[in-house]
C-alpha cells in the first residue's frame, strides 16, 4: 500500500471514529447512594408541580432508610442501552436491618428533565425490566430501557426502585446514582463486569 493510500485510509478511520464519539451521549454514575430518610418520612424526587404549587407527579421514596455499599450505572441516551450494578443495598433500621428485607426485585430508572412540564422537554421516566435483588442487596443488569429516551434528556438522574411485584410499594426509590459524568458507550461494555461498570 503506497503512502497516499495509507493516508486516505487513516483519514477515513479518523473520520469514522470522530463521528462515532460525536454522536455518543453516554452518562455514567460512578457511585450509588441509598435514600436516607426517617422511617415513614417521604423524600420524593422527580417532582412536578402545577402553577399553584400543588404536586401533580413525583416518585416517592422507600418508607425506611437504605444504604449501599457499592454501585454504579451507565446509560447510552441514544440507544437506551443501560448497565447497572449494586452491592449491599440494605435497610438501615427496623427488624430487617442489614438485609434487603422483603424486597427481592428492583428496576433501574432513568429520569430525564426532572421536574419539567415544558412541552419541548417534559419529564420522562424510563425503567429497565425487573431485576432480582439478593437477600443482602446485590443486583445487576445489562440490557435496554423500556421505551424511547427523549431528546433532550437534560440533567439525567438514575434511580433504583422497588420492582412491580410489590403492589403499593412498587416504584418507590431506594437509591440514586451520584457523580454523573460523560462516559464510554454502554454497548462497548456489555455484558457488564460484576460492578465493573466504571
Amino acid at each position: 500500500m503506497d503512502i497516499e493510500m495509507k493516508k486516505a485510509v487513516g483519514m477515513m478511520v479518523a473520520l469514522l471514529a470522530s463521528s462515532t464519539f460525536a454522536s455518543a451521549e453516554v452518562v455514567r454514575w460512578s457511585d450509588i447512594a441509598g435514600v436516607i430518610t426517617a422511617p415513614g418520612v417521604d423524600n420524593p424526587v422527580a417532582v412536578i408541580s402545577d402553577d399553584t404549587g400543588n404536586v401533580v407527579s413525583s416518585i416517592h421514596s422507600g418508607t425506611l432508610p437504605w444504604s449501599v455499599r457499592q454501585g454504579n450505572a451507565r446509560v447510552d441516551l441514544n440507544s437506551g442501552a443501560v448497565s447497572f450494578g449494586v452491592t449491599g443495598l440494605v435497610l438501615i433500621g427496623g427488624n430487617a436491618t442489614g438485609t434487603a428485607g422483603p424486597i427481592n426485585q428492583v428496576t433501574g430508572t432513568l429520569v430525564c428533565n426532572a421536574g419539567s412540564s415544558a412541552t419541548d422537554s417534559p419529564q420522562a421516566v424510563l425503567d429497565t425490566p425487573p431485576v432480582e435483588l439478593g437477600a443482602f442487596g446485590d443486583a445487576q443488569f445489562s440490557g435496554q430501557l423500556v421505551g424511547q429516551v427523549p431528546s433532550p434528556c437534560k440533567a439525567p438522574q438514575f434511580l433504583i426502585r422497588i420492582g412491580p411485584a410489590f403492589g403499593d410499594f412498587a416504584g418507590r426509590w431506594l437509591a440514586t446514582g451520584v457523580e454523573p459524568r460523560p462516559g464510554q458507550s454502554v454497548i462497548d461494555n456489555l455484558p457488564a463486569r460484576r460492578l465493573g461498570i466504571r
